[in-house]
């Protein structure tokens, strides 16, 4: 054994914070959506085509009602699933920084950062803070992410 001790250390890839923070808000923006109206099914067209086909026959069945249906099933089971990593992500964030995302995000449209501000009676300074952090911990927690390639710059540099 060695008479010195050495640091490990580690060389964390650098995050893109403004595509990150766009990838959180459409996220959010998404569930808001969801929790408010709820899934919307798409229904089968039953209306033919009136056009005129200048092409031979491929003989294709058409499935409409199957991809539908499919689409109807997968979207919601997606959009569940979603809400509930959500729920998890928002559990793991402190009081303060859940109830500026749940009253900027999720509560109702329309609301600006200065209204959450005021009404949470934080400064503007402590507001940004509290949401960048909550930000950066939901985009970790959502695998949402945008990770700056370290080979991109190297190259880009020289």
């Amino acid at each position: 054994m060695s008479k010195h001790a050495q640091q490990l250390t580690f060389d964390l890839p650098a995050m893109d914070s403004t595509e990150t923070r766009r990838q959180v808000e459409e996220y959010l923006e998404t569930m808001f959506i969801y929790r408010q109206v709820g899934f919307i099914r798409r229904e089968a067209a039953t209306t033919a085509n009136c056009e005129p086909r200048y092409h031979g026959n491929t003989y294709t069945v058409s499935k409409s009602a199957e991809d539908v249906a499919l689409y109807n099933v997968s979207k919601e089971e997606e959009l569940e699933r979603k809400a509930q990593l959500l729920d998890k992500a928002l559990y793991r964030l402190t009081k303060t920084e859940r109830e500026l995302i749940e009253r900027r995000y999720l509560r109702e449209r329309e609301v600006y950062d200065y209204n959450v501000c005021d009404d949470m009676h934080l400064g503007e300074r402590k507001y940004r803070r509290v949401k960048a952090r909550a930000m950066y911990i939901l985009a970790y927690a959502l695998r949402l992410e945008v990770l700056i390639d370290p080979v991109e710059e190297k190259v880009s540099a020289s």
